[in-house]
């Protein structure tokens, strides 16, 4: 029968030890002090999700951590940041992922120390037992101690948009066939708006990533070395060209809406000009014949053999040259 492993708190998703070669060894939070009582290389990594004040409580007293950002980890709703608070830093990100064809959006705060690193997720935010695993897929890597581990969250935080912008892409994709439909939809503007929406808040979760890697992948004699930096930068790649892609979509979105919005003013238009038109041929016959309806006696026309003849002529006339100017004017 396989070991269950330790006992931990619902909240605590993950505690192991990793040594200097990247092997993993699962822990209690009691025991993170004996791991780093014992300079040998060894680092620990702490994943939790929404954790209580005690148990944040219980890894300030076993890491160390700043009042101020173990405060900002218990209360989300952070802004995007990075701060630094001696030998370690606290870093808190934005992300999303995508339910019932709409952005969740949720937070992660990362503490990020010489020997430790504790991720803290909120709201809508994946699991990071993949970038776990990969690393311990990849020793090579994870030799490098939470360096390493910070890559591969925020590796996986990047990669994570990437499906969500393609879905953006072709959600406008799709929306243009409805865009220069004849009749107006009011669907289709509320659906532009609703991805407008989005798009900007997913754009003010990933924009602020720009700063956070640019200023890990500038930092010399840190937490990171210099060989972590080179995929720390890969990192920032990614996430200069989804900030480009994301802003234009955001342009595409509102030249979409402003389409859409024009091609209803003109239709509105044409079809104002249709009835103006229809009207005006109503109007003449209507002006000739009322005259004749006011019963006068002494009317000139009244006593003519082909009075009415005539008028009836006039009347198609009149009708017959609106028509044509109509026509040809493009009102009808």
């Amino acid at each position: 029968m396989s070991d269950p492993g330790p006992a931990l708190p619902a909240s605590v998703i993950n505690c192991a030890a990793y040594d200097r070669h990247g092997e993993r060894r699962d822990i209690t939070l009691d025991a993170i002090s004996d791991v780093l009582a014992v300079d040998d290389g060894s680092f620990v990594w702490v994943g939790l999700y929404e954790p209580g004040e005690g148990v944040l409580a219980k890894l300030q007293e076993e890491f160390d951590l700043h009042d101020l950002a173990v405060e900002d980890a218990h209360h989300a709703h952070q802004r995007p940041k990075i701060e630094t608070y001696g030998q370690s830093l606290f870093i808190a990100l934005h992300t999303a992922q995508s339910v019932d064809e709409h952005i969740r959006f949720g937070e992660t705060h990362v503490f990020v120390g010489p020997r430790y690193l504790v991720t803290v997720r909120h709201g809508a935010s994946s699991s990071y037992a993949a970038a776990r695993s990969r690393m311990e897929r990849e020793p090579e890597i994870l030799r490098h101690g939470p360096g390493a581990a910070l890559y591969a969250v925020l590796d996986m935080v990047v990669d994570n948009f990437l499906p969500i912008v393609d879905e953006f892409s072709d959600a406008l994709n799709a929306l243009e066939k409805d865009i220069f439909a004849e009749d107006f939809r009011r669907h289709t503007v509320r659906r532009l708006y609703d991805l407008k929406r989005e798009l900007t808040r997913l754009r003010m979760a990933v924009s602020p990533l720009q700063d956070i890697l640019g200023q890990l992948a500038r930092a010399r004699g840190g937490l990171i070395d210099e060989e972590m930096q080179f995929y720390i930068r890969d990192v920032h790649d990614h996430t200069v060209r989804l900030s480009e892609t994301t802003d234009t979509l955001r342009e595409m979105l509102t030249t979409a809406v402003s389409v859409n919005l024009s091609l209803v003013t003109v239709r509105q238009g044409e079809t104002v000009k249709r009835l103006g038109a229809w009207a005006a041929l109503l109007a003449a016959p209507t002006l000739i014949t009322s005259w004749y309806g006011m019963n006068f006696t002494h009317m000139p026309e009244l006593a003519g053999r082909w009075s009415y003849p005539v008028l009836i002529g006039i009347v198609a006339v009149v009708c017959v040259v609106l028509y044509r100017m109509f026509k040809r004017a493009g009102w009808l």
